[in-house]
């Protein structure tokens, strides 16, 4: 909103300075700022109304040492994250942007199903939540929309260069043309790029390929969410995850958005895509100001509120970056947290069929429990997480050149 207010009283009233709201770096920076100050301050306010409507957390006994002083502890706490996001992206951003709408949608609507399992959690008394089959309903019907914006939005488009360049009088010119394409990026390879038509039959034509494209988005956005969900366990380890993804994805849409960087890295121009640094900011704000109180020990969890919503959003701007591929390396920890629990489930189901007795290959699933099982404190597990997953964010940025 003020970025058209400026550009209006820029253009209509040559207002000095109001240029300055042109620049995504400028905007990207004013929303980290604006999302960390609304997330820091206004959250003491949302723990206070939580604890009035005494909506704490409901803590199984696992044997964990500290676990039940948690006990009581507000829930809910997702409503910090979403707001200080969505207020610097209304602010500070292109409305009309296309990948900054779906975004928006993205937090509203994983957000909204997130509350709907915490609701029933704390109100409703049900330890279970929101069914499970609820919620994957919830994540195909939000895999469905982005999918098929991604597929038939006009605006949705790549850059495609041609290798000749055309000589003038003011220099050489390279000629390109914008063009719809399900066309993605394939991490440490030199022709590193990857066409979802090429998973299609010969036998089936080519206009059938979003249907296989939906799949793969569906497929996405419910692995990346339920892993964030699954990551969501100790304190400041989710959050402080979505911190270091989001500082990478954010280098990512600006250097996906800028015409010199990415003819200079090689990097796929997605046109119109560098506003979803300002998303990327904000959203970065918004988790460092959540993690001043979730921080051990954690004044307030985020619940489904906010661990699903972050899972979806990571992976939706991967996917609007054209950088889905690069999930497993960037979201590494959710990667391992969440087959860390499929292994162990399935092995004991296994072992139990086999032997009559089911076995596990860790101590306790997700994997931080199974270290916390070891002795290990909370704060230094969730710091040694922090530091691989930087290493991982340093290996997403290395592709952009090592092929």
């Amino acid at each position: 909103m003020l970025y058209y207010l400026f550009d209006y009283l820029d253009k209509h009233f040559n207002l000095p300075g109001a240029g300055v709201f042109q620049y995504i770096t400028f905007r990207a920076f004013a929303a980290t700022v604006t999302s960390l100050g609304i997330a820091a301050i206004w959250g003491k306010s949302v723990i206070n109304f939580l604890r009035k409507l005494q909506i704490g957390e409901d803590i199984r006994d696992l044997g964990l040492e500290g676990q039940m002083q948690k006990k009581g502890t507000p829930t809910m706490g997702g409503f910090i994250i979403l707001l200080s996001l969505l207020i610097p992206t209304l602010l500070f951003a292109k409305l009309h942007n296309v990948y900054i709408i779906l975004l928006i949608v993205t937090a509203l609507w994983l957000g909204g199903v997130g509350f709907l399992d915490d609701y029933i959690k704390v109100f409703k008394k049900n330890k279970e939540g929101l069914s499970g089959r609820f919620k994957i309903v919830g994540q195909v019907g939000l895999g469905l929309i982005v999918g098929l914006t991604m597929y038939f939005n006009d605006n949705i488009k790549v850059r495609f260069y041609e290798k000749a360049k055309i000589s003038t009088n003011i220099g050489e010119i390279q000629k390109f043309t914008d063009t719809k394409s399900l066309i993605t990026t394939v991490p440490f390879l030199k022709n590193n790029q990857f066409d979802y038509n090429y998973l299609l039959p010969d036998f089936i034509p080519d206009q059938y390929v979003w249907v296989v494209y939906v799949f793969v988005i569906i497929f996405i956005i419910t692995a990346v969410s339920n892993g964030a969900n699954i990551t969501d366990g100790i304190d400041g380890l989710a959050a402080g995850t979505s911190v270091i993804i989001g500082i990478t994805l954010a280098v990512l849409a600006y250097v996906s958005g800028n015409k010199v960087f990415s003819q200079y890295l090689n990097v796929m121009f997605i046109p119109n895509s560098g506003e979803l640094a300002i998303f990327c900011a904000a959203f970065v704000g918004a988790c460092v100001g959540f993690l001043w109180y979730n921080a051990y020990p954690a004044q307030v969890f985020m619940g489904d509120t906010g661990s699903l919503m972050l899972g979806g959003i990571i992976a939706t701007l991967s996917i609007v970056l054209r950088k889905e591929m690069l999930i497993p390396v960037l979201c590494g920890i959710f990667l391992i947290e969440l087959l860390s629990v499929i292994f162990q489930v399935s092995y004991f189901k296994y072992t139990k069929r086999k032997y009559g007795e089911g076995r596990r290959i860790l101590l306790m699933s997700p994997l931080h429990h199974h270290f916390q099982k070891k002795s290990y404190h909370e704060s230094k597990i969730v710091t040694r997480f922090w530091i691989v997953g930087i290493l991982l964010a340093v290996v997403t940025l290395v592709t952009l050149k090592l092929r």
